[in-house]
């Protein structure tokens, strides 16, 4: 197993094990099947592991199977504080509570803001005392590290990364996602920072291995050395020295074993100018059928109006590469659930962004056409609700 350092010199598995996605019976998590994938995981060197308070019955069987093998202290355990769930300065002790006695354990070693939307949500819970909170757990041991999750655009990403003194963040990326929301603009400022980062969704949900389009199929298996799409998707991702852990939702050995051996074979900088050349034929494939020819360079950012134009942009080409319910998750998680929405509805029609967009894109127009998809009416529910969400 490969490792990368931590800020404060730890070394991490490359490979980290995302819990969400355990394998289930009965609509729970199977734990005497995930149990044996996790152990040998563990066997092989794998040492992070990530679960979150709002994963049903994820910290209790991760806690229950580290427990009966004595096995905690050999691993990196990373769950998540849901600032949506915070209303009074009692809530974090109390959720946090929950998660060690889910956990049995007596600390957590990656402490993360789950989907931090902005600032503005950031600095609420800083009047709710958080950052207190957070020092004095700190102080006692009870959290080893500090972070947060994020989905959304690289601007507001930036602005986080200077809002707090973090440990570590955690980004989607992978190579469609490159130049998509926090993407490598934020990936190499986390690093400039020394802020290591963990990469979530690196095969963007399973649409980089079980929806390939024909021409990105044919341009892995004419490559001169053989390799699985889930190989080329991870060693993209290993192949950058910015990246510190990369998650994956695995739920069966298969999947263990090779995404274990593939962390253990790759190295920063390892991808030949060849091989580079086929993601970008892949990736060229995907994009046949994107309708805006949005680069994600930010150039028309920021919008006086505060809409979120390549981000929006990314979420309705999303509609027809990836589908429908694709499209508009993107769309909630990274536009409307903010303490303020960056939607295209923000959009008075300036023209400001248009003078400035090096593909002469008409982003009005665009946009126009981007809310005829994406601003249905089950994400106008969830638009007058999140207010009461996201307060």
């Amino acid at each position: 197993m490969q490792y990368r350092k931590d800020r404060y010199g730890n070394d991490l598995s490359l490979l980290g094990y995302g819990c969400m996605r355990f394998s289930l019976k009965g609509g729970k998590p199977d734990v005497e099947k995930t149990e044996k994938e996790l152990l040998y995981a563990i066997e092989q060197g794998v040492n992070y592991f990530d679960a979150a308070y709002i994963y049903p019955n994820i910290e209790a069987t991760l806690g229950e199977i580290l427990e009966r093998n004595r096995l905690r202290d050999r691993v990196y355990i990373a769950t998540k504080l849901p600032h949506y769930l915070l209303k009074k300065k009692e809530d974090p002790e109390r959720i946090f509570r929950e998660e060690l006695s889910r956990l049995k354990t007596d600390h957590v070693d990656y402490y993360l803001m789950h989907m931090l939307p902005d600032v503005k949500v950031w600095e609420k819970l800083k009047d709710l005392g958080i950052v207190e909170w957070l020092a004095e757990k700190k102080r006692t041991g009870e959290v080893r590290q500090v972070g947060f999750s994020y989905h959304g655009g690289a601007d507001m990403f930036l602005q986080l990364l200077d809002s707090y003194d973090w440990d570590f963040c955690q980004i989607q990326y992978n190579y469609l996602d490159e130049n998509t929301q926090a993407g490598v603009t934020g990936l190499k400022a986390a690093a400039a920072k020394g802020i290591p980062v963990i990469i979530m969704e690196p095969l963007r949900g399973g649409r980089l291995v079980n929806h390939l389009p024909k021409r990105a199929k044919q341009a892995f298996d004419k490559a001169a050395v053989k390799r699985s799409p889930a190989e080329w998707g991870f060693r993209w991702l290993y192949n950058q020295p910015e990246v510190t852990v990369v998650l994956s939702g695995m739920n069966s050995m298969e999947m263990v074993e090779e995404n274990v051996r593939i962390a253990s074979e790759t190295a920063a900088g390892s991808l030949s100018e060849e091989e580079m050349k086929i993601y970008k034929t892949a990736i060229d494939a995907f994009n046949r059928d994107v309708k805006v020819g949005c680069t994600g360079c930010r150039y028309c950012m920021p919008c006086p109006h505060n809409v979120d134009i390549p981000g929006i942009f990314a979420a309705y080409n999303h509609r027809y590469t990836d589908g429908l319910y694709p499209a508009l998750k993107e769309y909630v998680m990274c536009e409307v659930l903010r303490k303020v929405p960056t939607v295209l509805t923000n959009c008075v029609g300036c023209g400001a962004c248009e003078r400035h967009c090096p593909q002469k894109i008409e982003i009005r127009k665009m946009l126009k056409k981007a809310g005829r998809v994406l601003e249905n009416p089950a994400v106008k529910i969830v638009k007058w609700v999140s207010p009461k969400i996201v307060k």
